[in-house]
């Protein structure tokens, strides 16, 4: 077959569809083998679902499935198949084949299980943010053994029914080399994740996983809790916006002390407590690994830093500290005084919308001169003080790393500003400094114009406040906001 192909391509009969080939299916298989038709024959037989109004969809997409039996069937398929993505405007690239955010429907979910066996080496496969396709994902989990070394599978946002879940737990069994699945924004993921978790096994090589707001259980944050030390290459877990989960968190961290290799660890608004901390901090002593940790918006957390974060310094290689919106109080603001300036690899800080930080942060503020790192510091709406806006200022002299500067909605900055330029004039990283409703006087832009020495200076519109710009600088160009329904006069 390869001669005739090689003679006819040198003939210039079968030109087109070589060079189609090339540039959509490198590193492919044109088609499966002949063992590999009969499995997939035969699998198509042996599999069954429960009835439903798009029986007959069903059936036409896996007649389009069908093993290819004739070179020229094989080129009709590749031409079809080219113009439903020239339609997406995407394409193959490689071993990647990203659909997400097209729109998809269920007659273009027919053209996607087409592919799939012309793509036997195909390792990242996206279809999120697709919300149509819901109820139609076992046409493509049934040709999931044609694709057998997936590494990257994203269905976030699919409007996944519970069949889909449970079709998916059986196909997982046939990518065993699958190291992301993101299931993300889909609600009947919760309550069913050991339908679709249950095939992993001990030694299993995913390394992300992604369940943001999937409405899980307390019974699924239990389950991923006993899940968690047969997935010892895991990196990324990522459980945000499960507000249920809260109440298995002694299973999750458990869990956790057999992750050894963690290094981000989202647990954005899960409805965690002040025990929740205690809980945590025992278990980051195993995570000498972390880079990422974000508990924001769990606003009944407050309180629970008082005396239970020493295992957070133990987080060496921690560049990423998120607590913005978690209800800090005075103690624990005393707490973190003693463990953040240990954490000299942070490079980004958000300390944001915890407003009783703002008369008890001074020590604080004043020590993250020992995290030469900070790229990112985002204070804003934290109703800083004199004070505390004095220590943060000269702080500020100490961070020559920083790039995002946030100190928006804390009222005491308007007419002190100077204070703080006065410590970042000879920044050379600084590249953005939000001021926005700081209730900034005229006195504060004149002296902000004479400290800008740039060779041009332009005002524009963003939606929600005025900007200035420095142009032409090389790397980038940074931005001030300033006060938004506030006029200023040219500088």
């Amino acid at each position: 077959m390869s001669q005739r192909r090689k003679k006819n391509s040198s003939d210039g009969e079968t030109k087109p569809r070589t060079s189609f080939v090339n540039k959509l299916f490198r590193s492919s298989k044109l088609r499966p083998t002949k063992a590999e038709s009969r499995k997939k024959s035969n699998d198509l037989e042996a599999a069954d679902f429960q009835p439903s109004d798009d029986t007959q969809k069903t059936e036409n997409i896996l007649d389009t499935a069908k093993p290819l039996t004739s070179e020229m069937e094989l080129g009709s398929r590749m031409e079809k198949n080219e113009q439903f993505l020239q339609k997406l405007g995407r394409k193959a690239v490689n071993k990647c084949l990203d659909l997400n955010n097209c729109g998809l429907t269920t007659a273009d979910m027919r053209e996607v299980v087409a592919l799939l066996p012309l793509l036997p080496d195909l390792e990242k496969l996206d279809i999120s943010w697709n919300d149509l396709i819901g109820g139609t994902l076992h046409s493509v989990t049934q040709q999931m053994h044609l694709v057998s070394k997936l590494k990257i599978l994203r269905l976030g946002s699919c409007r996944l029914t519970t069949d889909d879940v449970r079709a998916l737990g059986e196909a997982l069994e046939a990518i065993p080399e699958l190291e992301e699945l993101n299931l993300s924004w889909n609600s009947k993921v919760g309550g069913n994740l050991p339908l679709i978790l249950q095939k992993f096994q001990e030694g299993s090589k995913i390394q992300t996983l992604e369940l943001v707001d999937c409405d899980l259980t307390s019974e699924d944050g239990a389950f991923v809790g006993q899940l968690l030390p047969m997935m010892q290459n895991l990196e990324v877990l990522d459980l945000s916006i499960n507000r249920n989960i809260g109440g298995s968190l002694n299973s999750i961290a458990q869990g956790l002390k057999s992750t050894s290799n963690l290094k981000v660890l989202k647990l954005h608004s899960c409805g965690l407590s002040q025990k929740s901390v205690r809980i945590l901090d025992a278990a980051f002593r195993y995570l000498c690994e972390l880079r990422k940790l974000d508990l924001s918006c769990n606003k009944e957390l407050g309180g629970g830093f008082e005396d239970s974060s020493a295992q957070l310094a133990m987080l060496e290689h921690l560049e990423v500290l998120d607590l913005h919106q978690c209800s800090l109080t005075i103690d624990d603001v005393m707490s973190l005084t003693q463990v953040i300036p240990l954490l000299s690899s942070l490079q980004e800080l958000d300390l944001s919308a915890n407003k009783k930080m703002g008369g008890s942060s001074e020590n604080l503020l004043s020590r993250l001169r020992f995290l030469p790192a900070l790229k990112s510091l985002l204070i804003n709406n934290c109703a800083l003080q004199s004070e505390t806006f004095t220590a943060l200022a000269e702080a500020s002299a100490h961070l020559p790393a920083l790039e995002v500067f946030d100190l928006s909605w804390n009222k005491c900055i308007g007419g002190n500003l100077k204070l703080l330029l006065e410590t970042l004039k000879f920044s050379e990283s600084l590249q953005v400094l939000r001021l926005s409703s700081c209730s900034l006087v005229t006195e504060d832009v004149a002296v902000l114009g004479s400290y800008l020495l740039v060779p041009k200076l332009c005002w524009h519109r963003e939606p929600s406040a005025p900007v200035l710009q420095e142009e032409g600088k090389e790397g980038g160009q940074p931005d001030l906001w300033l006060s938004p329904l506030q006029s200023f006069p040219a500088l």
